[in-house]
């Protein structure tokens, strides 16, 4: 077990590229900071030069690979740093100098066991991408087919593993102190976010669920997913089609290619509708670097390490709840949050419903950019403290996903209206799932199911064992001690110290 000293000297270290880089200027000038905390602030940023604005993306980027995937997951979270650091961080793109060829030759040939010149007949020595994770470069195949190759950085597995170890740490520390942290689950989030990082770390699970993505996308021809050369993959290694094809990130390269970014964009925001809504499993790292326009006007996706999943249930009242706002029937959204379990009971449900309509009906019939998803979600995340509602991290992803994804699609047209492209898709899927056909099926199925649930059921009774609410249990969370002040400990200073900084590395929630 690691030790708290350790831990503490990591998180000094890392409040002091914070502090350099402006990151803690909000915390410092914020009347509600504790004292001890403003002073800690102040002793991280003794000496440096601080800018007058934050840097909160080229701070992360500072601290190294670890922080930088924490960065893009703190980006999803407005309510727990700030709109200001969030939109900041969403800056985070993972660009990284490569490494070496020849230490991405040895990676790979450990990686599938054999010398390179075994499984491929040319590879560019040049990287034509490299991220916090891995790196790519293109190959040929000995049978002739151009593809990418992923290799994961050597030693990047130790590196993230020492750095979530001491987030653990931290989060625990910082959500003793009750309060505003303990609603906002800081563990929680760490343990969300060690859990997508557990995946990027193993290419094998990145090729499944490109796999599995590619079966799903079968309805939306015009998105592709790359074919994976599953012969060339490992847990290091990922191997799969070449793609040829414009950024989406360079308009003016698209336009000159003779795309409709028009058409780009309505391909781009119903694709995703069909991932997050239809199929409940969604690419979750949609931005402009990870997204092509092909030459016959189609778009395809790589980088499949970030992926969301979303029960049925909790797919309905996102549908419910989109549409509720398109067409302003607030009561409805209200409902929802209710009956998902977002809301606690004791609060009037007339009163949420209308501070959803004070956030929705300023932006109905508005093209987005004048008014946007992300500023409605920014205006969710303001109502949450009012009404005790809990973060949800099954929701996580899907909440950065439809931020980047608006986005991306407002750079192909400025003008679009992502609530006028996205309603007739999610009408004709709640008709679809909710219509009168679709509920006589499913009370039938349900009814079966709950039948053969029965003595399970009564057993769960007897043992006073609560059903499950609406949203999924949460994970298992690591025991880890708490310091406490009079607990004893001969470390008593520094654990106060780094308990602050704690707070100050990862959850400057208030706002700067």
């Amino acid at each position: 077990m690691t030790s708290p000293i350790v831990h503490t000297w990591r998180l000094l270290k890392w409040g002091r590229i914070l502090a350099r880089h402006g990151a803690l200027r909000g915390i410092e000038r914020d009347s509600n900071t504790p004292p001890r905390l403003r002073r800690l602030v102040k002793l991280a940023r003794f000496g440096a030069r601080v800018p007058e604005t934050p840097r909160y993306a080229d701070a992360f980027q500072a601290i190294g690979p670890a922080a930088i995937k924490l960065g893009q997951t703190l980006a999803t979270r407005p309510d727990l740093v700030g709109e200001q650091a969030a939109n900041d961080l969403m800056r985070l793109q993972d660009a990284l100098p490569p490494l070496p060829f020849d230490t991405i030759r040895r990676a790979i040939e450990a990686g599938l066991g054999k010398p390179v010149g075994d499984v491929f007949a040319s590879i560019d020595e040049v990287a034509v991408g490299a991220a916090s994770i891995a790196q790519v470069h293109r190959a040929v195949t000995t049978e002739g087919a151009d593809v990418a190759v992923k290799v994961l950085r050597p030693g990047i597995e130790e590196e993230f593993a020492k750095a979530i170890d001491t987030y653990q740490w931290a989060a625990a520390q910082a959500e003793a102190m009750g309060g505003e942290l303990s609603r906002l689950r800081p563990r929680l989030v760490i343990e969300t976010f060690k859990r997508w990082t557990a995946r990027e770390l193993d290419l094998r699970r990145e090729a499944a669920s490109a796999s599995e993505l590619a079966e799903a996308m079968h309805a939306e021809p015009d998105y592709i997913v790359p074919a994976i050369d599953w012969q060339r993959t490992s847990g290091r290694v990922l191997t799969l089609e070449w793609v040829d094809g414009v950024k989406l990130a360079n308009r003016d390269a698209l336009i000159a290619a003779g795309h409709d970014t028009h058409k780009l964009a309505d391909i781009l925001v119903n694709a995703f509708l069909r991932q997050a809504i239809s199929e409940g499993f969604f690419h979750a790292d949609m931005h402009q670097g990870n997204l092509f326009a092909t030459p016959d006007g189609k778009i395809a996706a790589i980088d499949f390490g970030i992926m969301g999943r979303i029960d049925r249930r909790a797919r309905v009242w996102l549908a419910e709840i989109l549409y509720g706002l398109i067409t302003g029937n607030y009561k409805r959204v209200a409902e929802i949050h209710f009956e998902a379990g977002y809301v606690p009971p004791h609060h009037n449900v007339a009163e949420f419903a209308t501070a959803l309509r004070a956030v929705g009906e300023p932006m109905r019939g508005l093209p987005v950019k004048d008014m946007s998803v992300g500023m409605m979600l920014d205006g969710l995340f303001k109502i949450t403290r009012d009404f005790d509602m809990q973060t949800q991290p099954h929701l996580l992803l899907l909440q950065k996903t439809m931020v980047m994804v608006e986005g991306v699609a407002t750079s192909l047209d400025p003008d679009i209206n992502m609530w006028d492209t996205a309603a007739p898709f999610i009408r004709e899927w709640i008709r679809t799932e909710l219509g009168p056909e679709a509920y006589v099926a499913d009370k039938l199925i349900t009814d079966l199911r709950t039948l053969a649930r029965l003595p399970d059921l009564i057993r769960r009774i007897e043992a006073h064992y609560p059903a499950p609410g609406g949203a999924p249990p949460a994970p298992p969370l690591r025991e880890i001690e708490v310091v406490r002040i009079g607990g004893g400990w001969r470390y008593l200073a520094v654990a106060m110290m780094s308990a602050g900084v704690a707070i100050v590395a990862m959850w400057w929630f208030l706002h700067p």
